[in-house]
C-alpha cells in the first residue's frame, strides 16, 4: 500500500488539494501498476510561521520582516 505524505503550506483551496491528490493517486498507479483503493495521501498543511527558509519564516519573508 503506497503512503504518500505531502508537507505544504497552508493557504491552498479545497480543489487545488483534491487536484494535488488526484494527480499524485494517478501518478503512483501509473508508476507502481497498483490498484487506486491502496492508495493513501496524506497532505499536511504548516502555518507560514512554521515554515523556515532561510533563517527567518516564511510569515517573516512574506511581510517583509526577515532580516
Amino acid at each position: 500500500m503506497p503512503i504518500i505524505n505531502v508537507q505544504l503550506l497552508a493557504g491552498r483551496t479545497p480543489a487545488q488539494k483534491r487536484a494535488l491528490i488526484r494527480e499524485l493517486a494517478d501518478g503512483t498507479i501509473r508508476a507502481l501498476g497498483v490498484a487506486e483503493q491502496s492508495i493513501r495521501v496524506v497532505l499536511t498543511e504548516v502555518a507560514p510561521e512554521h515554515w523556515g527558509v532561510g533563517g527567518a519564516t516564511k510569515a517573516e519573508r512574506d511581510e517583509g520582516t526577515a532580516r
